[in-house]
């Protein structure tokens, strides 16, 4: 594809070692990097982006999965930031499939937060019919950042959100020792707790979530 050809020999001409290396320790060595800064990635991004519409229309899905199977985290963001763009509003209902993909291949914190609360929870919400269907098999999953999906995905929500569905994610995973999921629990309850209160601190109260679970979703209270 001209646009990831483009993309990769302009992002190659910028990058900086000795940025790279903290970003690399950031992200606990989990991937390599070329050191090149959000700001300045998104700028070269808009300017390829422009040139290549026509292809980019046509192949978005496409190239954010080539892009995503590259070896630094600098072409996994625009794979991401491109489907959220091209997709919002607009997602075809095989797209979980990709989704799905996405979460599980070079999973980390970075990546899955940002599918999970723009692709998966803008997906659910232009296919509701689809959403226990497909948070029941993300959360029964065997693949953690699934699990850790299938409760952030309400993320953008507001007070939209189906508290019926993040309590039962919650009870479903409240005693799991996986330091990501008892955060994802924290986080989901605290981001709503800013528009139910009320309900929060009294599910919170009324159940034995882990430690940290509890700190987060109590944070705002």
């Amino acid at each position: 594809m001209k646009f990831c050809n483009e993309l990769e020999t302009h992002f190659r001409k910028e990058s900086n070692r000795e940025l790279a290396v903290p970003m690399e320790n950031y992200m606990k060595n989990n991937f390599s990097f070329l050191g090149i800064k959000t700001e300045k990635r998104r700028a070269i991004f808009k300017s390829i982006y422009e040139q290549n519409k026509a292809e980019i229309k046509s192949n978005f899905r496409t190239i954010a999965w080539e892009l995503f199977q590259m070896k630094e985290r600098e072409f996994h963001q625009v794979a991401i930031d491109l489907l959220v763009k091209e997709s919002m509003k607009n997602f075809a209902i095989e797209d979980i499939k990709l989704i799905e993909k996405l979460i599980i291949t070079n999973s980390w914190w970075d990546s899955v937060d940002t599918i999970a609360k723009y692709l998966l929870g803008g997906y659910l919400q232009q296919f509701p019919l689809e959403t226990l269907k497909v948070i029941e098999r993300f959360s029964n999953s065997k693949n953690m950042w699934l699990n850790r999906s299938a409760i952030l995905f309400q993320l953008s929500y507001k007070e939209k959100t189906n508290f019926e569905i993040l309590i039962s994610e919650c009870e479903k995973h409240k005693h799991s020792n996986e330091f990501f999921i008892q955060k994802a629990i924290g986080w989901a309850l605290r981001d709503y707790s800013r528009f139910n209160p009320t309900g929060v601190k009294a599910y919170v109260n009324s159940t034995n979530l882990k430690p940290l679970s509890s700190r987060e979703a109590l944070r705002l209270l």
